[in-house]
């Protein structure tokens, strides 16, 4: 396209109002709009000429949308709501309390903000400015990390807030990062925290925290496709390759959504959509939605745990290249995610991060690129970039080095006894069976005797031939017959 702009949408905490899209949608084709995308902050992102803009600017007007035009001066705000109820169990933060704490925001944060269950790893907990992690020790109350803008250092408060409070102590956050920008990078860590303890100590149910907060190990799970949870209600993931998102499909999901009176979807961090609550019975409807606008689902996982820069044909077109590489050379990613970042002031989460570097520019071109690959902490992306893999790589380099890099976070002795047995000694030893352990082929999950499926609802205790005849993989479907018997890593490692 000539001369464009971007037009950022917000969906706050990524729920997006099936009615509001598709007047969106209406309005952005009547501007000659015919594919959309999905941003890494689980906003609207709309590439067209600046009059189309000003045409759908009108238009976003009238409908009410809040909107802007080639700038971020809102970014928005990030949550785990999307991975609510289908990655994440047994956890205190539901729906209600996302939806009470995204209502009592009254104005439009000018710094990023991220609410995130910390029983997840699916959305990022610590790329914003001002952080909120839900307490596993306390319900209802919150871990504030802060990362002051334009720094990559973050910094834990010592005191816990209520969820109420949450909107009233992030815009005084947000206030005294603006007070202090000028003269903060100069004081030390130690005042910096006493500062932000200070303002959250004011809240009106607060708490010093029990102790740091505990991180989750990264595992993304798999998130496109449709998929049964609950035992009786479905979730459909939708991933593009490409990014683009057509507005007539789009319009075509909002309409199943309202004639099945699905109130809401989502966008997630990774660019992608999820539709929770799809009623057995409607499965057909949605298969054929996806088959007319010929939406492929079931991508591999070497694919889906890449992170790109919005808008960014450069970063795209990088991941084809190294996914075709890790497909080829057959190597397993799971457990990690890759971020590939070209532009200096973005920030990509990721285990592995390929950086970019060019030898001079003009303008946004770069000429004579090099890579670096960086790995995060133990390859946990929410404890920021920790040591350089590898600098300077040439491009036809560039994939066996990150290959290299991902098989050293198999090597990683944590990694290893979680993926391999650990044998002792070198003689040859007989696999010894788990007593009633299972697992599904073709997704992994575990079928535990002792432990039965709350949710199928099969009960604890119940042997793998008592199960239901009709009994199958609670995300894939797979019927129980293909089940496979497991063998025992615990007892070979105590040989």
């Amino acid at each position: 396209m000539g001369s464009s702009v971007i037009l950022k949408i917000n969906f706050r905490g990524g729920i997006i109002s099936p009615g509001d899209l598709f007047n969106i949608l209406v309005a952005a084709g009547r501007c000659g709009v015919t594919e959309v995308k999905f941003g890494l902050r689980q906003q609207m992102l709309i590439e067209l000429s600046v009059v189309s803009a000003l045409r759908l600017s009108e238009a976003l007007n009238e409908l009410g949308i809040q909107h802007e035009t080639n700038v971020d001066r809102f970014p928005n705000i990030v949550s785990s709501y999307p991975a609510e109820e289908i990655f994440i169990n047994q956890t205190w933060l539901s729906e209600g309390v996302y939806k009470d704490i995204f209502d009592s925001f009254e104005y439009r944060p000018t710094v990023k903000i991220n609410i995130s269950d910390s029983n997840q790893s699916f959305t990022p907990l610590l790329t914003g400015n001002i952080n909120w992690v839900a307490s596993i020790q306390i319900p209802h109350y919150w871990h504030c990390f802060i990362r002051l803008p334009k720094t990559n250092s973050i910094y834990e408060c010592n005191t816990l807030v209520y969820s109420n409070d949450i909107a009233m102590m992030s815009r005084k956050l947000e206030t005294t990062m603006k007070e202090f920008s000028g003269n903060i990078s100069g004081m030390k860590e130690a005042d910096i925290k006493a500062l932000f303890d200070t303002i959250l100590s004011g809240s009106v149910l607060s708490k010093e925290t029990p102790g740091a907060a505990v991180l989750p190990p990264f595992n993304l799970p798999y998130y496109e496709g449709l998929n049964r949870y609950n035992n009786n209600k479905y979730w459909l993931g939708i991933y593009r390759r490409d990014e683009m998102y057509p507005v007539d499909f789009l319009k075509s999901l909002c309409k199943v959504c309202l004639d099945t009176k699905i109130g809401q979807l989502c966008s997630t961090p990774w660019k992608s959509i999820i539709v929770k609550s799809i009623e057995p019975n409607h499965r057909t409807l949605w298969n054929t939605v996806l088959a007319r606008f010929h939406v492929n689902v079931r991508h591999a996982a070497n694919e889906l745990n890449f992170q790109v820069e919005d808008h960014c044909v450069e970063g795209l077109s990088l991941k084809h290249y190294l996914v075709k590489y890790l497909n080829d050379t057959d190597t397993r990613t799971f457990g990690i995610c890759i971020g590939i970042k070209t532009r200096k002031k973005s920030e990509v989460f990721s285990s592995i991060l390929i950086r970019r570097r060019s030898l001079f520019s003009i303008g946004d071109k770069g000429f004579f690129n090099t890579y670096d690959i960086l790995c995060a902490e133990e390859f946990n992306p929410n404890k920021r970039t920790a040591f350089v893999f590898s600098r300077n790589n040439p491009k036809w380099l560039l994939q066996e080095q990150l290959r290299r890099a991902i098989l050293s976070y198999y090597n990683m002795p944590v990694v290893e006894q979680q993926v391999k047995p650990v044998i002792r000694n070198k003689t040859a030893i007989p696999e010894m069976e788990m007593t009633g352990v299972w697992e599904c082929p073709a997704c992994f999950t575990i079928y535990n005797e002792q432990s039965g499926d709350e949710g199928a609802g099969v009960s604890a205790g119940t042997s793998y031939k008592n199960l239901p005849d009709n009994y199958c993989c609670s995300l894939c479907e797979e019927p129980k017959s293909n089940f496979k018997k497991q063998v025992s890593a615990k007892r070979l490692e105590t040989i």
